[in-house]
Order: C-alpha cells, then structure tokens, then sequence
C-alpha cells in the first residue's frame, strides 16, 4: 500500500510537528493564559478562530510540503498513479477532512465535559486549566491509538470490523434514547472513592492537598482523571473514523493533534449552549454511519479509495445542515440562547 510520509523515512516530520505542539501549547498556558481566569465568550471565540488559522496555515505548509517533495524527487510518486500536484492535492483535502470530522466529534465530548464540571462544581476560573492538561493527556492517548491503528488496519479484516463498529455506533446515537449523565452511577467514579481519599475543596488550583498529614485528592484531579477517561472512550469512535479517510498515519496524527488544540476554546464557546444543537447527534450519527460504510463497501466500490472531495462535502453539509435544522427548530422544552 503506497504511503506518502511512511514513519521509517519521516519520523523526523513527526518529531518536528511534535515539537511544533509542545511550542504552541507552551506558549498558549506560559504567555497567553499563565494566570487562572474565567474565559469570556469573547476570548473563546477569538482563540477558536486563532486555532482555525493555524490549523489552515498547517494544511497550507503540508500542501506545498508534499508538492515540492513529489515535484523533485518523482521516483517517490511510484505505486500512487498520481501526479505530484494531484497527490499534493488529495493530502490537504484528506488533512482537512479529518480535522472536520474531528471537531465535529468533539463537539459530543463537549457535552460531557460540561457534565462533569457541573458535577464535581468547578470553578470556571480553573476549568481552562483542567481542559489544558487534559488535552496534554488526550494528546498521549491519541498518539497510542492511532499508532496502534496504523498497524491493525493494514489488516483489511480489522478494517472492516472497525467499519462494522462506526457504523453501529452510528446508528445507536441516531436511535438511542437521550439519557441524563448521572456521574453519582459512574463505576470508575465509585471505585476511586474506594482507594483514593478525596477533599471536597476546590478553592485553589490544586489537585492534591494535606489534611490532617493525610494527602487528599482535590475535585479538581477527579474531574481531570474523569476528562482523560471520557476522551479515551472518544477516541475509540473519533479514530477509526479519520483512518477511514486516509490511510496515512502522519494525516490522522495531525489533523487529529490540530482539532485537539481547538478543544478547550470550542467548550466555552459552546458550553452555554449545549441544548442549542439537540439535532446534532443525528449528524454525528450519520457521519460514523458514512465512514464506517467507507470503511467496509465504498472503497472498494470506488477502486480502492472514495473520493476524499464527496467525503468533505457529504460531512459537512450534514455537520452543518443538522446545526442549522437545531436552529431553526428548537427544543420546545430547550432555552436557546445566541451564541
């Protein structure tokens, strides 16, 4: 199978977007946000729109990138059947598409962060902090999971499992009933009152205090090891679903990396809303429904790969069309608000 940045020859490229990452998000918790604040509508939407750039501005290198190695050095374009320009082409729309299907997954996982932060009473003055080091952890996470995925997938019985999986993921979020989040039900939650001490104080940014010479787990740790633990069940369904788009690892790990560093803007800005979008799992439903059918019969249907243009159109048009229906038609019970 012919791969454009195959990891034995470019693991410098993932050592250098890595390191990209690691520069970024010191900069962002070092410069722009070192003291704890309550995050206003207004700074979540300029910082969405800032991580959108940089995301952009990454495809645009990743273009051009791709278009001058394939350009110089044609021998690498053996086994692809492409041109360089085509190629270059097909690697930004892929990039593209999985950041698209990325943050439109996220946006479910945002519902659950608010969840958990109402839950365990969280200040919103520390509610940045907890969403960035839960990020550094989910970063982690997808890392292992999508370099596990690159080498299951090269099994096309796996693929087709994983297909067979969106697919009923898909239609269960279509079809199953909305359920309240009861935390108090949680068995991960029950089991760490079990064997770690837990204070109820959550006053200073600090996830663990002494008491009475005892080391006590702080709210703010529980709802952190909540957060990881919730977008680790996430990422069971937002992985396989970019992997059904591109088979290279360096895309998923990029556009995957890029809808991450957006997450914790795209929660306050959101946050207020979530009964806004009440039609949006239908969306996402349908979405894991189409990459999952990717994933087992379009594919083949199409020689092998479906056209990654037919995929970004159909995603969001209903990413977006099921945003606009949530508008237009409210929740008779719902309180939207503008965002």
């Amino acid at each position: 199978m012919f791969q454009a940045f195959p990891f034995s020859q470019y693991w410098q490229l993932y050592l250098g977007f890595i390191g990209f990452l690691l520069l970024i998000i010191t900069v962002d918790l070092g410069v722009f946000h070192k003291k704890a604040h309550a995050v206003t509508m207004k700074e979540a939407t300029a910082w969405s729109f800032i991580w959108l750039l940089i995301a952009l501005a990454f495809n645009y290198w990743l273009y051009q990138y791709s278009l001058t190695k394939f350009s110089l050095n044609p021998e690498l374009l053996i086994g692809s059947e492409k041109t360089a320009e085509a190629l270059s082409q097909q690697i930004a729309l892929e990039f593209l598409t999985g950041y698209v299907v990325e943050k439109s997954l996220a946006i479910d996982n945002i519902f659950v962060f608010v969840v958990i932060f109402n839950y365990f009473a969280i200040p919103a003055a520390f509610q940045h902090r907890i969403l960035f080091y839960g990020i550094l952890g989910a970063i982690l996470f997808r890392g292992i999971f999508i370099g596990l995925g690159s080498v299951l997938l090269q099994y096309h019985w796996i693929l087709v499992l994983f297909g067979v999986f969106l697919i009923a993921t898909g239609i269960k979020l279509c079809f199953a009933p909305e359920k309240e989040h009861d935390l108090s039900k949680n068995l991960v939650l029950k089991l760490l009152n079990k064997i770690i001490p837990i204070s109820l104080k959550a006053d200073r940014f600090k996830f663990f205090i002494r008491e009475n010479k005892r080391t006590l787990a702080t709210p703010l740790f529980i709802c952190l090891l909540m957060i990881e633990i919730s977008d680790v069940v996430f990422a069971v369904d937002s992985v396989p679903a970019i992997f059904a788009i591109t088979k290279e690892p360096f895309i998923v790990f990029t556009s995957n990396m890029m809808a991450l560093l957006g997450l914790r803007s795209l929660y306050f800005l959101l946050a207020g809303a979530v009964d806004l979008f009440h039609l949006l799992k239908y969306g996402l439903g349908i979405v894991l429904i189409f990459v999952g059918l990717k994933m087992v019969w379009l594919h083949d249907l199409f020689d092998g790969k479906f056209p990654i243009v037919y995929s970004l159109s159909f995603i969001a048009l209903v990413i977006g069309g099921s945003m606009l229906l949530s508008l237009l038609f409210p929740k008779k019970n719902g309180h939207p608000s503008a965002l």
